[in-house]
Formats: C-alpha cells, sequence, structure tokens
C-alpha cells in the first residue's frame, strides 16, 4: 500500500511532538490557558531564538504556561521528565512505555 503522507508532509518528526501538542490541546480545551495566551507565550518563544526547534520552543513554553499557572512547579516537571527517561531507558524497542513506582523517586 502507498504512504499516505510523504516525509517532507509530516507535521510530526517524532512521537513526543505529537504528544506535545496534544497536552496543549487538553489544557487549552480544560481552560488552562487561552489560546491567546498560548500564542503570545509561543510568539515571544520563537523570536527569541527562531533558530532552534519549533516543537523544543513548543514544549518549552508548554511548560513555561504550566509553571507561571501553578499547574506544576519546574521540579515537579523535572520529576516526572526523569521518570519518563528511567522507564524509557528500561523499556525494550516497540513495547509501550509504563511508569511505575520505581521511576517516581522523592
Amino acid at each position: 500500500m502507498p504512504e499516505l503522507v510523504t516525509p517532507q508532509e509530516r507535521v510530526f518528526s517524532a512521537p513526543w511532538e505529537a504528544q506535545a501538542f496534544a497536552m496543549t490541546l487538553s489544557l487549552a480545551d480544560r481552560g488552562l490557558f487561552t489560546w491567546t495566551e498560548w500564542a503570545a507565550a509561543l510568539a515571544a518563544a520563537i523570536s527569541r531564538a527562531p533558530e532552534d526547534d519549533y516543537y523544543c520552543q513548543w514544549l518549552t513554553t508548554l511548560e513555561g504556561l504550566i509553571t507561571a499557572k501553578g499547574i506544576a512547579t519546574s521540579e515537579e516537571l523535572g520529576r516526572y521528565q526523569r521518570a519518563w527517561d528511567n522507564a524509557a531507558r528500561r523499556t525494550l524497542h516497540g513495547a509501550p512505555i509504563l511508569l511505575n513506582q520505581i521511576d517516581l523517586p522523592r
């Protein structure tokens, strides 16, 4: 079966980009920030470093809004990032990554 989307047409280069996009949509849908706030924050990040990867800026902007709104602290975000990294390292390629309590030390 032929590929429906060519690599040049792909919106996301990696699964984490799609996940960051989906998290942003979900948080905005829940009213945690407005699209106007999101657009202004992302535009500011891009204007500060236009050469940086777009989805890295996207994720940094999302993390910034989450901490600015008091949804989570930067320490909590770091804890979960380390937890996902630990879980990914022990997961076989192609298998779903699952967090366990061992991934979330205090």
